[in-house]
């Protein structure tokens, strides 16, 4: 059975599965949803645990070896399952595959793991798990999504942000929840119980937000200048080399003409983006992009690439980065009426 991150503590508070795998690449949801298990675990009598770390993959016996022995004293176990790589490997798939066909008595299997592929969803053991437990996918938030998690993550503690407050801080910390909430603690230690305000949080809360290239290619793709330019500067201030961001963006506009050509001449989408690596999360994003830049927009900034590509490396004169600002400009400009 799959639960939304949401629904996990109403769950718990009805019955307790005897397997749980929680998965994603925020470390924050994740660890907390663990902890939530753990305690519903603990509350209904589980009061044995014990952890495998799965680091090389020779450590999978244990898991056979814990759901086959017998307490003397009979009490109920946690098997705490730590799988960093999402990947069981021949072996471990065999062996989840296996547990679930047996389940242990007085037992409850969590798992916690990395970020799952696409094709993870659909083998044997994945399903095994689905069949007899509880899945729960963790996403990294993003918009409304990050500003009610802030919001509840507040309430929580008794506080009172201001909607622009809860803007500000969303815009600090994005992408980093762990900062966010070392951040609210701060404020909490700071300002009790009070009313937060914009100027409290724009004072008291450090910028700590995570940036990378791929996040800049999705301002692009989107036309969302201002969040572009944030991005770059960020990326910029974090010592990222230009080369590194010169080629994710030349790369992207060289996938975007490719991808155009082939449509012209009359390829099926599917095929297309198929051919061109666009899978399911980037589909509406690159569409929205084909849409609204020009081929020969496309073309220029594939000639502004080749200009800041000479200047960074000191062949031209000029700045780089002031470059790769101008193609931010073109990447997310409206189309020509």
């Amino acid at each position: 059975m799959r639960l939304k991150l949401d629904q996990l503590s109403t769950a718990l508070q009805k019955i307790l599965a005897p397997v749980y795998l929680v998965s994603g690449d925020e470390p924050l949801q994740v660890g907390e949803a663990a902890d939530d298990i753990r305690l519903a675990a603990k509350q209904a009598g589980y009061t044995t645990r014990e952890v495998i770390a799965i680091d090389n993959g020779s450590e999978w016996h244990r898991l056979t070896a814990e759901a086959e022995s017998l307490s003397i004293f009979s009490e109920k176990k946690l098997i705490d399952l730590r799988l960093p790589s999402a990947k069981p490997g021949a072996d471990g798939s065999k062996i989840l595959t296996a547990y679930c066909k047996h389940l242990p008595e007085d037992t409850v299997l969590l798992i916690t793991a990395g970020k799952l592929e696409s094709a993870a969803q659909k083998a044997q053991w994945f399903q095994a798990l689905d069949n007899v437990g509880v899945v729960v996918q963790v996403w990294p938030l993003q918009g409304h999504e990050l500003l009610q998690w802030l919001q509840r993550r507040v309430e929580r503690k008794g506080m009172r942000f201001e909607s622009d407050a809860v803007k500000s801080l969303a815009a600090r910390i994005e992408g980093n929840l762990l900062a966010a909430a070392q951040e609210i603690e701060k404020l909490y230690i700071l300002h009790g119980q009070t009313r937060i305000t914009k100027a409290m949080v724009e004072d008291d809360v450090a910028d700590s937000a995570r940036f990378d290239v791929f996040k800049l290619m999705d301002a692009l793709l989107a036309g969302k200048l201002n969040r572009a330019v944030k991005i770059l500067s960020g990326l910029k201030s974090e010592g990222i080399a230009a080369p590194v961001v010169l080629w994710a963006v030349s790369r992207e506009a060289r996938s975007l003409l490719h991808i155009k050509a082939d449509l012209k001449q009359g390829g099926h989408q599917d095929a297309v983006f198929k051919k061109y690596q666009i899978w399911d999360k980037r589909k509406q994003a690159v569409q929205e992009a084909l849409a609204r830049i020009k081929s020969a927009d496309l073309q220029v900034i594939l000639q502004r690439s080749a200009t800041a590509d000479q200047q960074i490396k000191g062949q031209l004169a000029g700045d780089g980065w002031e470059s790769l600002f101008e193609i931010c400009l073109l990447f997310s400009k409206s189309p020509r009426i």
